[in-house]
């Protein structure tokens, strides 16, 4: 299951960070449908009923655009059907926060969505899952192995042991199409290479509820689940359905393109992610802060020596507020990175993603 995730990215940032390609193969960044950025909050604790970013297809709100042209909106987490008879979303009997893979075409409420190509990409840092013990439950931060990028070359990467998930076997998912560590976007394209935090990838359904009574739309959705992935298996038997790479994403969203029964077969359980133990802080929906990220150890109370992939967590967590993190255009650039260099003599590969992320990444 997924019952809570984080995103703390800005409205901008999540932007540039989840480029899509279209049909043809032409990357394009993505744009917020009118006045749906101001509706989302970027948390390192989401819980149901929040607003979180969602990609979809630009076809559910225009008839006349394509059907691979993509747009960002603000959908509230905890899918209402659109049949729902009661004004009040709140008074929903059973949870629709999460939806079963193999029951989609079983209940109503998820198979008029899926029939109606209703489908949609639920972005975030990460999930949390909660692994049961003799005495408590343990949460964990499960999330995309994190790369360096652009401006880190290949061959550094390869010969670095602490580097995450590097080998030859896995590297199509150390290195997707897209991500921070790919080439720079074919000639013509339109956006500006992001390298920052990896976002996650969680294939959903949407429906759009329209109180009896009259007033505003409501757009919710829910994450499809699968069955855990052989390293997750320990932690919990569910997980959110991943998309991994921008041809699944792309395969998920085109519902004029791909039919129903066809984008079902992209819900896999794949062995594609990492994580680390989190504090029993995040155990509260209410308590917002980066402690809720930082990884723990389970034998003793001090940090522990990180992992490749956490480390780059730990430099994500240090670089601040969403609003700190906004990248600036300005010559004010230079300066920043002084402070920052001076505050972390030794700052992760993620940290120094973000220091230099407006610098052209170097071809050879």
């Amino acid at each position: 299951m997924c019952g809570r995730t984080a995103c703390t990215l800005a409205p901008d940032e999540v932007s540039r960070a989840c480029p899509y390609r279209d049909r043809g193969g032409r990357r394009r960044q993505p744009r917020w449908r009118d006045g749906d950025s101001d509706k989302y909050r970027p948390s390192y604790n989401k819980s149901p009923q929040s607003m979180s970013p969602v990609l979809l297809s630009q076809r559910h709100f225009d008839k006349n655009a394509p059907f691979d042209e993509c747009v960002l909106a603000s959908m509230r987490w905890g899918l209402i059907p659109s049949w729902f008879k009661e004004n009040d979303p709140s008074k929903m009997q059973y949870n629709t926060s999460n939806c079963r893979s193999e029951n989609m075409l079983k209940k109503k409420s998820y198979k008029d969505p899926l029939i109606k190509g209703q489908r949609c990409v639920i972005l975030a840092d990460g999930f949390y899952e909660w692994k049961k013990m003799e005495k408590a439950k343990q949460p964990f931060f499960i999330y995309f192995p994190q790369t360096r990028g652009p401006s880190w070359e290949r061959k550094e990467n390869q010969d670095d042991p602490t580097t995450s998930a590097s080998t030859e076997e896995n590297s199509e998912t150390a290195y997707p199409a897209g991500s921070a560590s790919s080439v720079l976007a074919q000639e013509g394209d339109t956006t500006d290479e992001w390298t920052g935090w990896k976002l996650l990838t969680m294939a959903g359904l949407f429906d759009c509820w329209t109180p009896p009574g009259g007033g505003e739309p409501l757009y919710t959705y829910s994450v499809i689940t699968v069955n855990a992935s052989s390293n997750l298996q320990s932690i919990h038997d569910r997980m959110p359905a991943i998309l991994d790479g921008e041809e699944e994403v792309r395969r998920w969203l085109d519902f004029g393109e791909v039919k129903p029964l066809d984008a079902v077969k992209l819900l896999q359980s794949k062995n594609t992610l990492t994580f680390h133990p989190v504090s029993s802080l995040v155990n509260n929906s209410r308590n917002n802060s980066p402690e809720c990220l930082q990884p723990v150890d389970l034998n003793i109370k001090k940090e522990p020596k990180p992992t490749a992939s956490s480390k780059l967590m730990m430099s994500w967590v240090t670089s601040g507020t969403p609003s700190k993190r906004k990248e600036s255009r300005s010559s004010d650039d230079n300066e920043e990175e002084s402070r920052a260099e001076a505050q972390h003599k030794s700052t992760g590969a993620l940290q120094q993603w973000l220091q230099g992320a407006n610098k052209k990444p170097r071809i050879n």
